[in-house]
C-alpha cells in the first residue's frame, strides 16, 4: 500500500485524533444536554466547540481515506475492461482528487493566514480565533492529496 512511511503514520495519527475530536464533541453535547435539563443552564459555547470539534473530525480523516482508497466506485462501465486499463482510470481519477484536494489546501492555508492577520472569530459566545482550524483544515486536504498523488504510480501499472 502506498505511503506506509511518514505520511501513512501521519494520516493514521490524525484519523485517531479526529476519532477522539468526535468523541470529545459527543460527550460535550451530552453533558450540555444534560446540564441544560438539570439545571436550565448548557455549557456556555458548546455550539461553537461542537461545529468546529465536528468540522476538524471529519477532515481529519481524509487523508486516511485516501491513503486507504475508500472513496465511492462505480466501476459498471469499466468491467469488461482490462486491469491495466482500469487502473489507468483511477489513476486519472486519483489525479484528479488529488489536484482538487491540494488547490483547496493551498486556498484554505491562504485563507488561515488572512484570518489570522485580519483576527477573525467565530461569532458565537467564545468568540473564538479560527485560523488554527482553517490551518488544520489546510494540513488535512494537503496530506490528503499527497495520499492520492503516492497511489498513481501503482494504479497506471494495474496494481490497484
Amino acid at each position: 500500500m502506498p505511503s506506509r512511511g511518514p505520511l501513512g503514520r501521519l494520516a493514521a495519527a490524525l484519523a485517531v485524533a479526529g476519532g477522539l475530536v468526535l468523541l470529545a464533541t459527543a460527550l460535550l453535547t451530552t453533558l450540555s444536554v444534560l446540564m441544560r435539563w438539570l439545571t436550565n443552564q448548557p455549557i456556555r459555547g458548546d455550539f461553537e466547540l461542537v461545529s468546529l470539534g465536528s468540522g476538524l473530525a471529519v477532515l481529519a480523516f481524509l487523508p486516511w481515506g485516501s491513503r486507504m482508497r475508500s472513496n465511492i466506485l462505480v466501476d459498471s462501465f469499466t468491467t469488461r475492461l482490462s486491469a491495466r486499463a482500469n487502473g489507468v482510470l483511477d489513476a486519472f481519477w486519483s489525479l484528479a482528487w488529488a489536484a482538487t484536494t491540494l488547490l483547496i489546501a493551498e486556498r484554505m492555508a491562504r485563507g488561515a493566514v488572512d484570518s489570522f492577520a485580519n483576527g477573525m472569530r467565530t461569532m458565537g459566545l467564545l468568540s473564538l480565533p479560527y485560523w488554527w482550524a482553517v490551518a488544520i483544515g489546510a494540513l488535512c486536504f494537503a496530506l490528503a492529496g499527497l495520499a492520492a498523488l503516492a497511489w498513481i504510480p501503482r494504479l497506471a501499472r494495474g496494481e490497484g
